[in-house]
């Protein structure tokens, strides 16, 4: 059977996708961010790789932490990393599928506003550079993501909150955000790997292409609102993301939109909610 090498295997879109590439008959090498506690990391990894010898990486791993402020960790989780993995896979001409973010696109559409937009952005240049492929996640919501904390989808954080009879607040304005189901990346990162060829060597957005207000999905999950004060926004917050059509793999495009993604997770959220009582 072949084997392929999944980073981040603990992690929401990680877990998933290890499922996926089973269930079409692959075998998983995973990896967790453990190896990070050794002194001498690099070379644990680069063992890992060399003992698997997969067929492909996938490079989903990081920190995800937006806010994240600590320049020694992010760069280590999100740079470091990614080119011990891109180097290996260059060197033994394996294909290497990079989970990037549209964090890149910061606030003003070009580069990157925060530090972990830009762990993203120098982690994706590298890639593309040792002929990988790079793809730039926007809004990821969907099943599994129970364990992101704070980083999980807004959508999530207010179903919790309003289960819990707390209240969800907005921010003024209607800022617009293009919201991806998670089945997509999953089907995303599978097409990459199996048209890597005529794929390799750039980056591409994982994305609906249609910006939606967190008003509509507050609507659609029946969830009361209010907004906050304007003053609370942090700065450098993104009041608009859309990905491009003209930016998909060739052959590749979504099969939620952003209505269908939410009647297929709010029945997932209320199923779990009912196990739970």
């Amino acid at each position: 059977m072949t084997t392929v090498f999944v980073t981040g295997s603990k992690g929401f879109i990680g877990r998933r996708l290890v499922t996926a590439l089973n269930e079409i008959g692959l075998t998983v090498d995973s990896l967790d961010d453990d190896y990070f506690s050794e002194p001498d990391w690099h070379e644990v990894l680069e063992l890992r790789l060399q003992t698997s010898n997969p067929a492909v990486a996938f490079h989903v791993g990081a920190c995800s932490d937006t806010l994240e402020q600590d320049v020694q960790l992010m760069m280590t989780r999100n740079f470091e990393s990614t080119k011990v993995i891109s180097d290996w896979c260059l060197r033994n001409n394996k294909p290497l599928i990079y989970s990037s973010s549209a964090a890149n696109y910061g606030v003003n559409g070009q580069f990157p506003s925060n530090l972990y937009g830009w762990s993203k952005y120098v982690a994706e240049q590298y890639v593309i550079k040792n002929h990988g492929i790079a793809l730039r996640y926007f809004n990821v919501y969907g099943p599994g993501e129970e364990a992101k904390g704070n980083m999980s989808s807004f959508i999530y954080q207010a179903f919790i909150k309003n289960t819990n009879n707390s209240k969800v607040l907005l921010f003024p304005k209607k800022p617009k955000r293009d919201f991806i189901y998670v089945e997509d990346v999953l089907t995303a990162n599978i097409y990459g790997f199996m048209n890597y060829d005529k794929l390799r060597k750039d980056y591409y957005e994982v994305s609906t292409g249609v910006a939606s207000t967190f008003e509509e999905m507050l609507n659609s999950f029946k969830i009361e609102f209010e907004y906050a004060d304007a003053n609370s926004i942090p700065e450098g917050y993104q009041f608009y993301t859309c990905g491009d059509s003209g930016k998909w793999m060739d052959g590749w495009s979504p099969r939620y939109n952003l209505s269908q993604g939410l009647k297929e997770y709010r029945q997932y959220l209320s199923a779990s909610l009912k196990k739970s009582e």
